[in-house]
């Protein structure tokens, strides 16, 4: 494959959209007091998933790691044990609509075409790695 100019191979863009997507995530959420990991767990909670199991690729096992992220979402009203509350259902509402507005943002000019020929290309080249 020829790359001209400044074209940097996909390799590099692979990690600056992984970097800016976090980096942008990160600061949404930050606005609202909240971690990526707390956004999981809301998350899950609405799903009716287990916390441990939602969260399992990010724990080492250790209960006191669950707790920090579980307690402060508890102590805002918005979880009990690992059920969302009222308030919480409220607040992951608006948490989400923030995020998808983040995402319409991100994907400004991109079709849905040219999105999901994208992801088919990754995904192969993730299966010819693999």
């Amino acid at each position: 494959m020829h790359m001209s100019g400044d074209n940097k191979p996909i390799g590099w863009w692979v990690k600056e959209v992984d970097r800016l997507l976090e980096a942008s995530f990160e600061r949404l959420l930050t606005d609202d007091g909240l971690t990526r990991r707390q956004w999981q767990a809301l998350n899950a909670a609405a799903r009716k998933q287990p916390m441990t199991a939602a969260l399992a690729p990010f724990l080492s096992g250790d209960p006191a790691e669950l707790a920090a992220i579980t307690g402060p979402l508890t102590e805002r009203g918005w979880l009990a044990g690992d059920a969302l509350t009222a308030e919480g259902e409220r607040a992951l509402e608006a948490l989400t609509t923030k995020v998808i507005a983040e995402r319409r943002t991100i994907t400004n000019g991109i079709t849905d075409a040219d999105y999901l020929a994208t992801i088919d290309v990754l995904r192969r080249m993730a299966a010819n790695l693999a």
